[in-house]
């Protein structure tokens, strides 16, 4: 293991923080250069995502030295509650950054199922009438003398079948 300068043998174990399995030399105050640089981290996500599917900036965490990961909030039909991420590194004295990494990454709220809600509370009105208008429908076809359309995942020859054994 490389020893970082003032590092001593006996402190070289890692120190578990708030993120376990990430020395604690690693976490504290991101880059100022890299976590200012949301634009890049913005353009880097729009590659892989359209526009309209990248929400808010979410903030920026350090990921060691002179690496910042920016989060930004997913607005992608059926993501709700993911988070789309930037990784952005730079050379020691160098002011530029580069794009490491990008995706989409779940949170929390993203794979814990939502609170139990009633059928009642969950229908719609539009979806009563919908059922409504059919029922009445199927109720017309059946005043008026019509036999209803057959059902076409039942095999035409279903009855024959069973009358034959």
């Amino acid at each position: 293991m490389t020893e970082l300068s003032g590092e001593s043998a006996a402190s070289s174990a890692p120190i578990e923080a708030s993120r376990p399995g990430v020395p604690v030399w690693r976490l504290g105050k991101p880059d100022a250069i890299l976590a200012a640089d949301a634009a890049t981290a913005r353009t880097a996500v729009q590659e892989i995502a359209g526009p309209d599917d990248i929400g808010a900036h979410l903030g920026a965490r350090s990921e060691g030295i002179r690496c910042v990961t920016h989060l930004f909030e997913s607005k992608k039909p059926g993501y709700q509650g993911w988070v789309w991420f930037a990784s952005l590194s730079r050379v020691a004295r160098g002011k530029g950054s580069t794009v490491n990494e990008v995706g989409l990454l779940p949170t929390n709220d993203s794979v814990l199922a939502p609170a139990w809600v009633p059928w009642s509370e969950r229908v719609l009105p539009e979806d009563r009438e919908a059922d409504a208008q059919q029922a009445a429908a199927a109720g017309s076809a059946a005043g008026t003398g019509e036999e209803p359309a057959p059902d076409e995942t039942a095999p035409a020859d279903a009855a024959t079948a069973e009358d034959s054994n």
